[in-house]
């Protein structure tokens, strides 16, 4: 299904790929982020039992500029895992950017296809292991469609890394939307003006605009002032996005016949990391998960999208596997060693979800396990370590489930794949 708002969202990005990326620019950093990170989809998706020999046909549904592609291709070339990454969207603008990209970082496992997600039932394409869907569903005339149709090309036993709007953290977007609806209609309205313009206008708008609007008491936002262009218009001028609450997504993963292994980062998703009052804390206990996941996104009003992983509803259920010895720990975007020395006396360990800072207890022996989580190491590994110091191997059991519990919360500590 298409329509008239779907083809000027097409000549948008044409005109405004995006994100704004600079291909110079890879060769000082590198953009890492959630769902596509290579640590994350081993270990929400294949609960860190699939083999790292085994090749990883991915496929980057909207890829735009590039960020989802480049970061999983990097880390599968880092790692030396077998495996491409299908950049696929119908922006041939945002191609040349993400091909310009690949090619600073020499990037051999990427192909890229252009198309769009209503086609590629069709398209021949896949099957794939895992699907990275970014930003793209809450644009759709039928985000329903879109994501059945990312279903379909879908190999046994994978998963999709999925991202829309969330509307309580883009409090105040969706006003200025309406201004700008006002003073700079776009294609789809009487008089609409050319996209430059409406750019025009559009900063204009936002500088002038009282100190009551809404947006201007949201710091979570950037992209209408850091976001250059392209942010801007995808922001404010965006001609369609749809919002969802945690329920509405579920309900839209579920009708795909999908099931979510994991809300991205599952603690900020915990009533009970904001809520110290027994009593309240005894009425959140009462509520299934997907309600407490709920009340959390309304109590806080800071998540401005949500993140999830998913697999088939048919699956048989699967979690990693943290009992198992010859499991292996690794951290995401951290080191061992640096954060056993950080480490608070106090043992809660300070986290931040835009704006909220939370304090997570950790165990007694977190910073002695800490020390030995190289992602090369198992478990029973790090067990035989701390025992040959004089650690009691029931101390280490306990402490480690503590610390694995906490630190998966966050999504820092997963499972590799072996």
């Amino acid at each position: 299904m298409t329509d008239a708002t779907d083809a000027h969202l097409a000549a948008q990005y044409e005109a405004y790929p995006y994100p704004l990326r600079d291909p110079r620019d890879e060769a000082r950093r590198m953009v890492v982020g959630s769902p596509s990170h290579l640590l994350e989809v081993d270990h929400w998706i294949f609960s860190g039992q699939r083999p790292r020999s085994t090749a990883l046909r991915a496929l980057m549904a909207g890829g735009g500029s590039g960020d989802g592609t480049i970061m999983l291709a990097q880390h599968l070339a880092n790692a030396g895992r077998p495996g491409e990454v299908t950049w696929y969207d119908r922006s041939a603008q945002a191609r040349q950017v993400a091909e310009a990209r690949a090619a600073q970082r020499d990037l051999g496992n990427i192909r890229f296809v252009n198309g769009s997600i209503l086609d590629l039932a069709g398209s021949g394409l896949g099957p794939f292991d895992y699907i990275d869907c970014c930003g793209v569903l809450h644009h759709l005339p039928d985000p329903l469609e879109g994501l059945r149709n990312l279903v379909s090309v879908l190999a046994p036993g994978g998963g999709l890394g999925l991202m829309v709007y969330a509307p309580h953290g883009r409090t105040g977007v969706y006003m200025l939307q309406d201004a700008l609806r006002l003073l700079a209609p776009g294609p789809d309205q009487p008089e609409g003006l050319d996209p430059p313009t409406r750019v025009d206008l559009a900063r204009r708008l936002w500088r002038q605009a009282p100190e009551t609007a809404w947006l201007r008491q949201n710091p979570w936002l950037t992209d209408h002032t850091q976001g250059g262009d392209a942010g801007l218009y995808d922001l404010l001028l965006n001609p369609r996005d749809q919002a969802y609450t945690v329920p509405q997504f579920n309900a839209l993963v579920e009708a795909a016949g999908l099931r979510v292994q994991c809300w991205v980062e599952p603690l900020r998703y915990d009533p009970d990391a904001y809520l110290s009052d027994p009593k309240l804390r005894a009425r959140t206990a009462l509520l299934p998960p997907l309600q407490r996941a709920a009340l959390a996104e309304a109590m806080c009003g800071n998540m401005g999208i949500h993140i999830v992983y998913c697999v088939r509803a048919e699956d048989a259920p699967h979690a990693p596997a943290w009992d198992n010895p010859a499991s292996i720990p690794v951290l995401r975007e951290m080191d061992g060693e640096k954060l056993a020395k950080g480490l608070p006396p106090s043992g809660v360990l300070p986290v931040g979800f835009d704006g909220l800072r939370v304090g997570l207890p950790l165990p007694r022996l977190a910073g002695a396990i800490l020390k030995l989580v190289d992602g090369r190491r198992s478990i029973g590994e790090i067990g035989d370590a701390l025992a040959a110091n004089g650690i009691a191997r029931e101390a280490f059991t306990r402490d480690f489930a503590a610390l694995a519990k906490a630190m998966q919360s966050i999504n820092r500590l997963l499972l590799a794949a072996p």
